[in-house]
């Protein structure tokens, strides 16, 4: 059975808070639009979000803590973009638990035959 490393280890809280700012479907549309058509402005993200500029705003600050999107004033307007390293971490701590349970099922698989 495979060990999580101490490096995977101390990167778990980051996981976690980039894993809860994905839990929120809307948050979860941000990050698509963003990773698909790049830095946008607020304006742009809200177009056909259905919910208001401020909500908006308040979904795009929630990625900004979970460090998933990052704010850059371009002339008057504000531009988010999508910070890839946080997905990066997290994806890893995915493929770590599949490999687990894809041990766990060979295991399981062994045992019955």
């Amino acid at each position: 059975m495979s060990r999580v490393s101490n490096a995977a280890l101390k990167q778990l809280p980051d996981a976690a808070r980039v894993f809860a700012a994905l839990g929120d479907p809307t948050r979860l549309r941000l990050v698509s639009r963003l990773s698909a058509d790049g830095p946008q402005s607020i304006t742009a993200l809200t177009a056909g979000a259905g919910v208001t500029r401020q909500a908006i705003t308040k979904h795009l600050m929630a990625l900004g803590d979970a460090g998933l999107a990052t704010p850059a004033r371009q002339g008057r307007q504000i531009v988010w973009s999508l910070e890839t390293r946080r997905l990066d971490i997290a994806r890893r701590h995915l493929d770590f638990v599949s490999g687990q349970w894809d041990q766990a099922l060979d295991r399981l698989k062994h045992f019955v035959e």
